[in-house]
């Protein structure tokens, strides 16, 4: 058999349908890892590093299948209605750049794709699982489930849609993290019905931007949130941690809008250096018995730079007041901040007590839903999830146990009342 000049493979690929020539010209161009596996499989589970190319990976899979197989129906499940419509559907990566021509509409408002065979596919929010019970699908795209609020339910409750056709499939995409579903998941790897691919940023390497590269080995290289983040590594908690990973992350909403106290916590660095502990400022908030961090502010900067960040928090959040650490060199500290705002109102607390004993309560906050994230703070919660009491406290963690301490917890009496369910909460989550 002849072997086709470039030109004229791409003649030929021409006179082949528009919505065709896209799956053909990624089976070219994609790495070997981003081509599905062979075989009659139900679950693909494609667990990787930050851009190693996973959202494109899943949009090509998921193209095709609605190109090659008319009048399917597909779920496309992401964290929140914002992450499924920037990320799955409206992204560069995203479906409706990857499908093209195939597409017949694309309704914005909720987030429903239709192609000119009859094919679509419809974000639903893991935030409101319940969603998935009326529909059923041939199959699925779960991307990111390490962010789902609830990942068990979501897939219990996704699982007996999956009834259309013969062979239903499922692509789940995302960075890793040890959440019970993850870890549920990479249990029911076997070889032959749920496959398992792995993969780092550094696979995509060529095609991500040096100075992107040289920032995240910055960030991250030789910490363990860059064995998930950049090695695309599932990690077990770490042992003797007071936080587990579950417990740092699963409280999430978005900000109240009738907080009643909001105050900006330092745990300023000693020194500025490259090789130095940032300053932590974290922004938090007070609403009944309940605490919510709303902002993680925490860089590596001089002392008139970190103040400068700290009085542009406070000014922004409207806060009540700064927290600062009076144990070493409370009085400097005070004074600078002064220098970039001398009338912000300044609360110093001293530590009499061990970092350990000072956090246990707040420990015991987390575990009474009393602690809310309203974003996702990785590096705060990968220091949680990764700090044992024999090792100093790291900066955001700090300025976290400051602010809620100042907040909400009553020395004489840590009150035990939970207000309010998680399930409650979601009717004003982030969508």
């Amino acid at each position: 058999m002849s072997t086709l000049t470039r030109s004229q493979a791409e003649e030929a690929l021409r006179k082949l349908p528009a919505d065709v020539q896209g799956r053909i010209r990624w089976q070219l161009l994609a790495r070997k890892e981003q081509l599905p596996p062979e075989g009659d499989w139900f679950l693909w589970l494609l667990v990787a590093g930050r851009g190693f190319g996973k959202t494109r990976t899943a949009s090509e899979w998921l193209a095709y299948q609605m190109v090659t197989r008319p009048m399917t129906r597909w779920a496309v499940v992401s964290p929140t209605y914002g992450d499924g419509r920037d990320v799955c559907m409206e992204g560069e990566s995203g479906l409706v750049s990857v499908l093209d021509k195939a597409v017949r509409s694309y309704n914005k408002s909720n987030t429903e794709l239709i192609l000119k065979n009859g094919s679509r596919a419809r974000v639903y929010p893991a935030i409101i699982p319940d969603r998935m019970r009326g529909p059923q699908f041939h199959g699925a795209w779960l991307d990111e489930p390490a962010s789902f609020r609830n990942g068990m339910y979501v897939w219990e409750t996704l699982q007996p849609a999956l009834r259309l056709g013969k062979k239903p499939q499922v692509i789940i995409t995302g960075t890793p993290a040890p959440t019970p579903l993850l870890r549920y998941l990479m249990k029911m790897i076997d070889g032959e019905k749920a496959l398992l691919t792995r993969g780092s940023t550094y696979d995509n390497k060529d095609n991500l931007p040096q100075f992107l590269l040289d920032e995240l080995e910055r960030r991250y290289a030789g910490t363990r949130m860059g064995r998930q983040e950049l090695m695309g590594e599932l990690l077990d908690d770490v042992e003797g941690a007071l936080w587990s990973y579950e417990l740092a992350t699963r409280s999430r909403c978005a900000p109240p809008d009738d907080l009643e106290r909001i105050v900006v916590s330092v745990d300023p660095a000693s020194t500025s250096k490259e090789t130095s502990n940032e300053t932590g400022i974290i922004v938090a908030g007070k609403r009944g018995d309940n605490a919510y961090l709303l902002e993680d502010c925490t860089l590596r900067a001089t002392p008139l730079e970190w103040a400068s960040r700290v009085v542009d928090a406070y000014h922004r959040w409207k806060a009540d007041a700064i927290v600062i650490e009076t144990n070493q060199g409370g009085e400097m500290l005070e004074t600078t901040i002064r220098t970039i705002d001398k009338n912000v109102p300044i609360k110093g607390v001293h530590a009499s007590r061990g970092k350990a004993i000072r956090a246990e309560p707040i420990v015991a906050l987390y575990e009474q839903n009393r602690v809310w994230h309203c974003n996702d703070f990785k590096e705060l919660e990968d220091q949680l999830a990764s700090w044992t009491p024999e090792f100093d406290s790291p900066d955001r963690l700090d300025a976290m146990v400051w602010a809620v301490t100042e907040l909400i917890v009553d020395h004489r009496e840590i009150p035990m009342v939970v207000p309010f369910s998680a399930e409650q909460a979601s009717t004003w989550r982030i969508s």
